[in-house]
């Protein structure tokens, strides 16, 4: 065998370590390459498994978590894609802590989770799978077997948390259904009462300032993003991958913020032609920004010094067609005693007491508890929401959605 033909092997091997073959069910990049990254948050105890995703090089961790039970074996929360890579992690943690016993599936809205569960329970045949009530499918509702998860060992959560078989060890507070017209938002946040650990799906974020390591492994979107025009020659450095971070961060939050504007298409197609790289990873040369110089003092703001907060997307568009519910399942969360968040998406673990939490969903009040402006809870920039209150009121013209509800 040649160099040349060992070197091809090799990459051959390297890439089918990361391959998602199903990845045309929900077409996000990076496609059918995947990378994991597992990370021990508390030792022997706890482990986060992230991937990547995202839109238009706008990549966000994608997060599974992983709990070793007293009694021997493993929880999983909200699975990844079970690449080789992941099952391979997934293998070294069963072969020194016990089979995977229970499969949990948080959400019913959030394709992004749904889509893994029933390809990872595949490779774990003795684990049961759990998912969160009333589970639906868009264009018309199938039954849980018809999406892939194991008919014979799925079942719903009790709404009754004490009714689970893993009860001695977590506690779980189902938020919804909230109906959205076309279809329903739910999420199960668990607590892991021996470390003091809060699991939630989508409902808490917290934005690290730096860009995380699994968004690091291939910097191309980050770098992208680091642009000022489209035919800037980005140097691969930590400052520009932090500054592409960022910028991502604004765009994965509001869609538009207000402080990019959107050039011309004139000017887009003139700054194309001197892109120094127009192939097809480049978009040919169109980058469609102009960003603001004060650009980043938004970013500041959305952080927060790395607060907790809801994300706006739930603030405008869900959460708020239930306010009351939400309220009540904040206060029910809020009671249980811990000192760690792990969201699926952004930073984690999060240090984060009760109140933090609680005072994260003080957008749905007229009169917040402990004030409108304290450090937890400061609402953001009205005018980075207008996208998605145009959203909204498109939604709601066309009577596609619930109108939103009175603030309680």
């Amino acid at each position: 065998m040649t160099h040349g033909e060992s070197t091809v092997n090799v990459e051959n091997v390297r890439l089918q370590e990361y391959s998602w073959p199903f990845w045309p069910i929900f077409p996000l990049y990076p496609y059918g390459q995947r990378r994991t990254i597992r990370r021990e948050v508390i030792k022997d105890t706890i482990w986060t498994f992230d991937q990547m995703q995202g839109v238009f090089y706008v990549v966000v961790p994608i997060r599974m978590t992983v709990v070793k039970l007293e009694t021997g074996g493993l929880l999983v929360y909200a699975p990844v894609a079970p690449t080789r890579e992941c099952i391979r992690l997934m293998q070294d943690l069963v072969a020194e802590y016990g089979d995977v016993k229970y499969i949990i599936l948080p959400t019913i809205s959030g394709l992004e989770h749904k889509v893994f569960v029933g390809p990872f329970a595949r490779y774990f045949p003795s684990a049961q799978v759990f998912v969160a009530p009333q589970q639906w499918s868009f264009p018309v509702n199938l039954p849980l077997s018809w999406l892939g998860l194991p008919g014979k060992r799925t079942q719903v959560l009790p709404t009754d948390s004490s009714q689970a078989p893993f009860a001695d060890e977590f506690d779980y507070a189902i938020l919804g259904p909230i109906d959205l017209g076309p279809g329903r938002f739910a999420e199960v946040a668990f607590l892991h009462r021996r470390s003091h650990t809060l699991l939630v799906t989508d409902t808490i974020v917290s934005v690290p300032a730096d860009p995380p390591a699994i968004v690091q492994i291939d910097p191309y979107p980050l770098l992208y993003h680091a642009k000022d025009r489209a035919y800037d020659i980005v140097a691969d450095t930590q400052v520009n991958r932090r500054k592409g971070w960022q910028r991502i961060t604004l765009f994965a939050f509001y869609f538009r913020p207000s402080v990019v504007d959107v050039p011309t298409w004139k000017d887009i197609f003139r700054d194309a032609q001197k892109a120094p790289e127009r192939s097809r990873k480049a978009y040919f040369g169109f980058f469609p920004f102009k960003w603001q110089q004060q650009w980043q003092r938004s970013f500041e703001v959305l952080r927060g010094d790395g607060r907790i907060f809801v994300a706006p997307v739930l603030q405008s568009l869900i959460l708020n067609r239930a306010p009351q519910e939400t309220i009540n399942w904040a206060n029910q969360v809020a009671k249980w005693d811990f000192q760690w968040i792990i969201p699926c998406h952004f930073d984690a673990p999060i240090k984060a007491k009760p109140q933090e939490f609680r005072q994260a969903f003080s957008f749905l009040e007229k009169y917040p508890t402990g004030g409108l402006i304290n450090s937890y809870s400061y609402p953001l920039p009205a005018e980075d929401f207008q996208v998605l209150r145009d959203i909204d009121e498109g939604l709601n013209k066309f009577g596609i959605v619930p109108p939103a509800k009175e603030k309680v």
